[in-house]
């Protein structure tokens, strides 16, 4: 369920991104804060599972960045 749910959010930030790109930074940054509390929370395991309950928030913070510069950096390449 995390996963389509980290999807959607990918997909609209990149629309966002294309359409809106000076206000999809704020909404960009806000998905990014409350992965990085994600992390925060799964790193206070011991140490191997620290690192376990951490990944998928960080992978999924990543994901959200790229999406969101890729649909600037689309936008930026088009004519009009």
């Amino acid at each position: 369920m995390m996963i389509a749910g980290i999807i959607a959010v990918c997909v609209v930030l990149a629309v966002l991104a294309f359409f809106l790109p000076r206000l999809s930074k704020h909404p960009e940054r806000g998905t990014q804060k409350t992965l990085g509390l994600g992390s925060r929370a799964g790193g206070k395991a011991p140490d191997p599972l620290g690192r376990l309950f951490s990944k998928p928030f960080r992978s999924s913070s990543k994901a959200v960045g790229k999406s969101g510069s890729a649909g600037r950096r689309l936008r930026g390449h088009m004519p009009f």
